[in-house]
């Protein structure tokens, strides 16, 4: 009996190796095929997808909060800047307007002057009409006072 069984081994071996090593071959690739795909299924199943989207905010987000805070405080602090320019800009307009009033002052205060002047002479003339000459008690009436602006 011994010997059958190691004729039909013999025998197997001789016709069904080939068989057999297509078989296992075939049987390896296809095992080789299914063990990619679900590979790249798993590492392309939406959670996944999901997890790594979520590591990359986790990653992203801190530097991105930074960089929001910055540009906030840039943005008041140019708002700022601009506010200043735009108020120096209108002040400088407005020196520049108020030329006009500066001539009509300066106009209004030469005829002060001049009246002053009229009137200072007018009481003057009256003051030597009343009193012939002035007691050497009685203290001199004051000058008026000089203006320090030019008359031209």
């Amino acid at each position: 009996m011994l010997l059958d069984v190691s004729f039909c081994f013999s025998f197997f071996f001789e016709h069904w190796s080939g068989i057999l090593c297509m078989c296992l071959y075939f049987f390896d690739s296809t095992v080789t095929d299914k063990f990619t795909e679900s590979m790249y299924v798993l590492a392309n199943e939406p959670s996944v997808a999901l997890y790594r989207l979520q590591e990359h905010v986790r990653r992203s987000l801190p530097e991105l909060v930074q960089h929001k805070t910055d540009m906030q405080s840039w943005e008041e602090q140019s708002q700022g800047a601009i506010y200043s320019v735009e108020y120096a800009c209108s002040a400088v307009k407005s020196m520049t307007n108020s030329s006009l009033y500066f001539k009509n002052i300066d106009g209004l205060l030469r005829q002060a002057i001049s009246m002053k002047e009229q009137i200072s002479n007018s009481q003057g003339r009256s003051l030597h009409d009343v009193t012939p000459s002035p007691s050497p008690l009685v203290s001199a009436p004051h000058a008026p006072p000089t203006s320090s602006l030019p008359l031209d």
